[in-house]
C-alpha cells in the first residue's frame, strides 16, 4: 500500500495506491457517513458497484445511479439528472459522493458533489490507469459542445483510493489512453522516468509493479505541481502539454470518437513540433511517435478542418485573449507556456497534420 498526502491551499486530502481497496474500502473512509451515492457508468457498475457497495459501512444507506459509459455522458443533461438523483436520495451536506469510474466518472460526479448544496464531499476511487491522473488535483467539470471541460470548478476530494485490480479487466484502447497521460508526466519532469515508460509494451500484460511505480510517479509529478499551483494561475498550465491540439481533435470528431489519452498522444507530438520550430529544442519526436505507433495509438486522423482545429484551440480554457496558449518543451522537464499567432499556429497545424498524413 502506498499512500500520498496531498496538500493544497484549500484542503488535504490522502491518495492510497495498492491492491484490494475495495475489499477494505469503510477502512479508507475519512469519516463517518449516513447516507452516501455512488455514481459510476454501465460498464464499471457491472464490474465493481456490488464489490464496492458489500465493504462500505452497514448503517449507511447507499444509493446508486448509473450513467452510459462514455466520454458523452458529462453532458449537462447527465449532470441535471444527477442532482435530481441526489435530491431524491435525500442527499444532505454531510452525505458522501463516491465517484466510482473513469476520468469522465471522477470529473462528473465531482462537479455534481461541487454544486450539490453548494458542496458536499466526495471521494475519488478510480478504475483506469487514465484516472491516476485526473483523479487528483480537484478540477472537475462537464463538456459542452463547444469545448471540452469548458463548465466546472476546482473542488477537491477528501481521499482518492486507487485500486490497482481494477486496471487488469481494461480493454487496450482505455491502456493507451491512460499510458498517454502517463507519459505527459515524464515529459514534463524527467528524462529517466520518459525512458522507463518507453520500456512498456501495452500490447502484453503489464508488470503489476511497474505499472504501480509509474502510476505513483505520474500522481507524485502531479501532487508536486498541484501543491504550488492549485488554481492554474500558473505551473499548473504545464500539466496541459499535449491537451490544447488534443482537447480540440476530441471535441471536433465528437466526445468519445477517440479517446482522451489518443487525442492527447497526439497533440503532444504537436507540442513537440512546436517546441523544436519555436524554441530550438532538441526533443525526441521519432522516439515518441515510434512508441505511439508500435502501442497502435491511432495516428491518422480522418480529414478535419485545420480552421475549425485553431478555432477550438483559441476556446481552450488555457487560451489568453482569443490566443492560444500552448505547454511547450524547452527540453524534457523544462516545460514553459507560449502563446501562438493564429497564422503561425495555423502553418504548424497544416505542416504537422501533413505529416501525420491526416
Amino acid at each position: 500500500m502506498h499512500r500520498q498526502t496531498i496538500t493544497t491551499s484549500t484542503n488535504q486530502y490522502d491518495v492510497f495506491v495498492g491492491r484490494d481497496i475495495l475489499g477494505n474500502l469503510k477502512d479508507y473512509l475519512p469519516k463517518s457517513y449516513r447516507n452516501i451515492l455512488i455514481i459510476t457508468d454501465s460498464m464499471v457498475n457491472e464490474l465493481y458497484t456490488e464489490k464496492v457497495v458489500a465493504n462500505l459501512p452497514k448503517d449507511a444507506k447507499v444509493s446508486i445511479s448509473v450513467v452510459p459509459s462514455g466520454e458523452a455522458s458529462k453532458s449537462i443533461e447527465h449532470y441535471y439528472q444527477l442532482l435530481t438523483d441526489a435530491i431524491h436520495h435525500q442527499l444532505d451536506r454531510k452525505s458522501l459522493i463516491i465517484a466510482l469510474g473513469g476520468g469522465m466518472i471522477g470529473d462528473l460526479a465531482g462537479f455534481v458533489a461541487a454544486t450539490y448544496m453548494r458542496g458536499i464531499d466526495f471521494i475519488q476511487v478510480p478504475t483506469t490507469i487514465l484516472a491516476h491522473d485526473s483523479s487528483v488535483g480537484g478540477k472537475v467539470a462537464i463538456n459542452h459542445p463547444e469545448g471540452k471541460n469548458l463548465i466546472g470548478s476546482f473542488y477537491p476530494p477528501q481521499a482518492v483510493l486507487y485500486d490497482i485490480d481494477t486496471l487488469y479487466t481494461l480493454p487496450g484502447k482505455e491502456k493507451r489512453s491512460g499510458y498517454a497521460e502517463v507519459v505527459k508526466h515524464g515529459f514534463i519532469s524527467d528524462r529517466g522516468y520518459l525512458e522507463d515508460i518507453w520500456k512498456v509494451d501495452l500490447t502484453q500484460e503489464i508488470d503489476p509493479n511497474v505499472m504501480t511505480d509509474h502510476l505513483q510517479k505520474g500522481i507524485a509529478v502531479k501532487a508536486k505541481i498541484v501543491e504550488q499551483d492549485e488554481k492554474e494561475s500558473n505551473i499548473r498550465k504545464f500539466l496541459n502539454f499535449g491537451h490544447t491540439l488534443g482537447h480540440a481533435i476530441e471535441s471536433e470528431l465528437g466526445y468519445g470518437q477517440i479517446t482522451h489519452g489518443e487525442a492527447v498522444a497526439i497533440g503532444m507530438l504537436f507540442a513537440i513540433k512546436v517546441s523544436e520550430q519555436r524554441l530550438n529544442s532538441k526533443l525526441p519526436y521519432e522516439t515518441l511517435y515510434n512508441w505511439l505507433s508500435q502501442n497502435h495509438y491511432p495516428l491518422n486522423l480522418p480529414a478535419i478542418s485545420t480552421t475549425q482545429l485553431v478555432e477550438r484551440m483559441k476556446i481552450d480554457k488555457k487560451s489568453e485573449n482569443a490566443t492560444v496558449q500552448m505547454v511547450l518543451l524547452q527540453e524534457i522537464g523544462d516545460p514553459i507556456t507560449e502563446n501562438i499567432p493564429d497564422q503561425d499556429l495555423t502553418n504548424l497545424l497544416k505542416n504537422f497534420m501533413r505529416e501525420l498524413g491526416s
